[in-house]
Parts: structure tokens; C-alpha cells; sequence
């Protein structure tokens, strides 16, 4: 096995055996943390471009791209679930060493699972939800999404769709926060029922998400 899949599959077990709703109650590192207060949900408009670097990572990992349709469309949060979400937030940000897809792979922009331990804002993000899927949350409610940051550069993060509201994991950010107090420009994100992304009304879309 590859050093690189080594590191990936040790973090994914660390994280995974902390991070399990059912034993979020009483793990001593996941306290019970209130739920959020109900927030409008972000509306999608109407069918948008993918970026290429998320085309070819479909072509990767075509799993972790793919729609079931029989999951459920929206996250039901409890405070087991709510506690979960946070820890993985945190844990992720901690744990993966920031690095641009040009310092890592030599082209602008690339999306992967931080299986070396480093990457910037998309694979924080897509690792976040490969770690909650495998918690038991539905990967059709947890979308990747596009926005243009307080810097005005393309930027991503992973809205998570619930009975709620929407809410953002950023590895910018320690909290998880509802969509619309992010401060960013929302401008497409994942669809939830086909392989494909939905415009969130942002008017000039990033060619990347080159952002650490």
C-alpha cells in the first residue's frame, strides 16, 4: 500500500472513531452542543456549469460524485448529529496542512481527498463529507459548493442541506455557520438530483477554487 493511501485511511479511522452520532452523547471529546436556530434556506435557480477540476474528480472517484435518490434529501439534526458535524469541522481544519494545487501538483486547480495529509479548500471539504457519509449523514444532503470569498477569489465549501436550514463547513472558519452569514457570494453549488451543479444566483462564477 502507498504512503500516500497509508495517511489517508489512518485519518480517516481517527476521525471516524470519534465522530459517530450514535455515541456523540457520550464521547468525551464531542460535548452536546445546541442546535442552531432554523435559517432560510439558499434556493437553487437553475442549472450551472461544473468547474473542470470537479469534472475530473468525478472521473476519480465517480463514488463520491454519484446521486441515490432514495437517501433522504435534508440532514434531520440532532444534538448527536449537530455535535458530529462540529467535530469533523474541527478536526479536519486541524489535522490537513494547507497547501495550493500549484505548490501540490503543479496546475491551478485539483480536486482530491487530502490523501498525503495536505490540500486546500475543496479537498478540506470533500473529506469532511466522505467522513460524515460514513457517519450514517446522507451524501445527497451535503453539496459542494462555490462562493467568492471576502478576498473576491473562487473559494469552496461543503453547505450541508437540513431540516433547518443550510449550513456551511469552511476550513477558513472553526464554526459552522448558516449559509447567508458567511459574508461570501454564493454562486453554484452541487445538484441533489443528478450529477450536476445548480446556479445560487452569484452572476460571475470562478474558473477555480485555487484558495487555501
Amino acid at each position: 500500500m502507498g504512503r500516500t493511501k497509508t495517511i489517508a485511511l489512518a485519518l480517516l479511522a481517527a476521525l471516524a472513531a470519534t465522530v459517530s452520532p450514535s455515541q456523540a452523547q457520550t464521547q468525551a471529546g464531542l460535548p452536546m452542543l445546541s442546535l442552531p436556530s432554523p435559517t432560510p434556506s439558499a434556493q437553487p435557480l437553475h442549472e450551472a456549469k461544473p468547474l473542470a477540476a470537479w469534472s475530473g474528480f468525478c472521473q476519480r472517484y465517480a463514488a463520491e460524485c454519484a446521486i441515490d435518490l432514495n437517501e433522504a434529501p435534508r440532514i434531520t439534526l440532532t444534538p448527536a448529529t449537530w455535535a458530529t458535524i462540529a467535530a469533523v469541522n474541527r478536526r479536519v481544519n486541524r489535522t490537513l496542512r494547507p497547501l495550493t494545487d500549484m505548490d501540490h501538483w503543479g496546475v491551478p486547480d485539483r480536486w482530491d481527498l487530502a490523501e498525503d495529509g495536505a490540500g486546500d479548500c475543496e479537498d478540506y471539504q470533500l473529506l469532511k463529507r466522505k467522513l460524515l457519509a460514513e457517519a450514517g449523514l446522507p451524501r445527497r444532503a451535503m453539496r459542494m459548493t462555490v462562493v467568492i470569498d471576502e478576498k473576491g477569489e473562487g473559494h469552496a465549501v461543503l453547505t450541508l442541506i437540513t431540516d433547518r436550514g443550510d449550513f456551511v463547513l469552511d476550513n477558513k472558519v472553526g464554526d459552522v455557520l448558516a449559509w447567508h452569514r458567511t459574508g461570501y457570494v454564493f454562486i453554484k453549488r452541487e445538484s441533489a438530483e443528478t450529477v450536476a451543479w445548480v446556479s445560487l444566483g452569484g452572476v460571475t462564477s470562478p474558473v477555480t477554487t485555487a484558495n487555501r
